[in-house]
This record gives C-alpha cells, structure tokens and sequence, in this order.
C-alpha cells in the first residue's frame, strides 16, 4: 500500500519485533532497527518478498550517536519525505538471573542501559517526529510510540534485580511521555507481555504443562499492537496486559 506515513520497529529480532513489523507493514513501509543486520535482514526479506515495503538499518538503542545516525539515514536516504505515523520500542536487554549479592554491577548497568536509557533516546528522537504526524493533515491513525514491556515492569522476581529494575523504569518513563505527548495527540502505550513467547529459542520450553496455546504467539502481540495504534484520541488505552489463558497472574 502506497504511503506517505511509516513505522519504526527497534529490536527487531525474532518474535515480537518481527511480528508487529509484519502487521505494520499491511499499512507503511516498515523500518527495522537492531544491532546486527543478522537480527532484521530475514524479516527484512520476508516482508518485501510478500509484497510489502522494509528497510533494516543497524542502530543500537543505547548509543546516541548511532540512534541519530540511523534516524538520519532514514530521513534523508530511506524514505524522505515520509512521516513517522507509528514507533515500537521492542529492546530486551540483559535478561540475566543471578542471586542479588552474587549479581555484577555490570549486568546491573546493561540492563537500566538497554532497556531504559535506550528507550530515553528512542522516545527523544521518534516523539518529536510523531508531534509533527499529529500537526500534519489526516495522518491514517494516531501517531502512535508502543513499548514492550514484560512482568518484572510490574513487579520484581527474586534473582532478577537488574532486569526488574531496566523494566521497571521503562515502564514509569512510559507513563511519564503518556501524560505529556498524549495531550499533543501523540498516543504512548505500554504493553505488559506476561508469559513465554513462542519463538524458536523457547520450543524446548515446558511452559504451563505444554497445553497448546500456552506461549504468547508473537502475530498475537503484533495484532494487539496494531489494535493500539488504531484507536482513537477519544479512547486511548496507555497500558495493556497479555498473557496465555493459562499463565497464572
């Protein structure tokens, strides 16, 4: 589909970055961001093979210099004259257990880095594009900035004070860009991911006594996402909650 809008999926490795790049791809031209090319190409490929429009581009969330070059790049070589109608903050940083007085500060670090500080400097340079989709004439939904957040943004296990503390303060700082851009008709919505994702890492997992249906299918979370981009200003939602019907809660 012809478009003057695009969408920006950060973390675009298997699983839910590919997917919700899939789902928005039906609509924009999709930019995929990680890393490694390694980690986007194959959606990359993917989605323009079944007749949709991807570029990859190599960024790391945490560097500012790298996230403005690749904002740059697309800007000026990838799709001028576009403007951002929807930004997915996708980033997993850090996912390490370890006993507190056993953990290093460096993992502690990593973790607050990648999936704090890295959506700091995403939001800092998609929210001022996704103000300006909100002035433009007819954007085709709400400028939308999606993050991906998971259980320990809720509550903190034993044996992960890093990662609970990374997701812990994405998840205020997504409640914090709610309050101030959801007013200048940016929508900022926070996605709590509550289970395993079934992606091919997790297909030896015993997870909720392998019942089918008993991992979140990651076209599930994208068609969820999509849900959010699409509502309108009237009834914005700045959090939701998914998990299997079986996961306990």
């Amino acid at each position: 589909m012809a478009s003057k809008f695009y969408a920006i999926v950060i973390g675009a490795g298997t699983g839910t970055g590919t997917a919700a790049a899939r789902r928005f791809a039906q609509a924009y031209p999709v930019v995929l961001m990680a890393r490694s090319r390694a980690s986007y190409q194959d959606a990359v490929d993917g989605i323009n093979a079944s007749g949709g429009t991807a570029v990859g581009v190599d960024a790391d969330a945490a560097d500012p210099a790298s996230l403005k070059a690749a904002f740059a790049r697309v800007r000026d070589e990838l799709l001028p004259g576009h403007r951002l109608a929807a930004a997915v903050y996708n980033v997993g940083a850090n996912f390490k257990r370890a006993p507190f007085l056993e953990a290093k500060v460096e993992d502690f670090d990593s973790s607050v880095a990648g999936n704090a500080r890295g959506l700091f400097l995403f939001a800092q340079q998609t929210i001022p594009l996704l103000l300006e989709s909100a002035n433009a004439a007819s954007p085709p939904h709400p400028p939308t900035l999606l993050i991906t957040g998971a259980t320990a943004s809720m509550r903190g296990a034993a044996n992960c004070a890093g990662f609970a503390a990374g997701m812990t303060a994405r998840r205020a700082l997504g409640q914090s860009l709610a309050r101030e851009f959801g007013p200048r008709g940016v929508h900022v919505a926070h996605a709590v991911i509550d289970g395993v994702i079934d992606i091919p890492r997790t297909k030896g997992y015993n997870v909720n006594e392998g019942v089918e249906g008993g991992k979140l299918d990651p076209d599930a979370i994208a068609e969820s996402y999509w849900h959010l981009h699409t509502q309108p200003r009237s009834a914005f939602t700045q959090e939701l909650d998914l998990r299997p019907y079986v996961e306990k809660f």
